[in-house]
């Protein structure tokens, strides 16, 4: 941690105030400070441990309620894409946890500030410290922060619909077809991309999409495939 990168300014970011810092000390060192620096205090990884199953209850009792007329498998695979490496990554970030974390020469010089599983660990932790200071209320606070504007966004829609499986399904029937999806076009500022895609069966196109994301844009090929075959969706 560099020396303008201060405790206070991380809690400043985290909106919140420790009690006991050391509970965030060690959330944020990583192993290979603590075997580097030969010291007798913990890594985060058993605030990692905790910090996951303390997650996983505030988003399960979250969606749960959210999504009153869902089956467990949805609510699974909303879960699931909350608390997945790749989010947990981006909210850390949100944070810039990465410029906090105590980490050895070697881990640091090899960008493990910007790791996406050492970020995700790392959120994990602070929410366990959080979680030990404070208690679950306070954590659930934290955790909701980031997760009601992630499933607020409207191009979550695959989280309940995930076109491109439903149409591989399909295509799989007949083993002599082969599915491709092509990035046709995309326009927009950095920060707020259109990009359009193509899906095809062998070199005939059979639908075709647009979205913010590549993930998405493909998602909605995908749909108007599906409903040019007369699927039900």
């Amino acid at each position: 941690m560099k020396s303008e990168y201060t405790i206070e300014l991380l809690e400043q970011n985290l909106n919140y105030s420790f009690k006991n810092k050391a509970y965030l000390i060690e959330a944020l060192s990583h192993s290979s400070f603590v075997n580097e620096s030969k010291s007798k205090k913990n890594s985060n990884e058993r605030l990692e441990f905790l910090g996951d199953s303390v997650l996983s209850i505030i988003v399960s009792e979250y969606i749960f309620k959210r999504y009153s007329d869902l089956p467990e498998g949805e609510l699974t695979k909303i879960r699931a894409f909350l608390v997945c490496e790749k989010s947990l990554c981006n909210f850390s970030r949100e944070l810039e946890l990465g410029k906090f974390l105590l980490l050895g020469r070697g881990e640091l010089q090899n960008g493990g500030n910007e790791r996406p599983s050492i970020l995700a660990d790392a959120f994990e932790a602070v929410l366990a410290a959080i979680y030990l200071d404070s208690g679950m209320e306070v954590a659930r606070r934290h955790v909701l922060r980031f997760i009601v504007p992630e499933l607020d966004k409207s191009h979550n829609e695959e989280l309940f619909n995930d076109y491109k499986t439903m149409l591989q399904e399909i295509v799989q029937r007949n083993p002599e077809e082969q599915l491709f999806y092509t990035l046709v076009g995309e326009s927009g500022p950095e920060h707020d991309k259109t990009f359009v895609v193509e899906v095809k069966i062998n070199s005939n196109v059979i639908g075709r999409g647009s979205g913010h994301s590549k993930k998405q844009a493909e998602q909605q090929a995908a749909r108007q495939a599906l409903e040019l075959m007369g699927q039900t969706l």
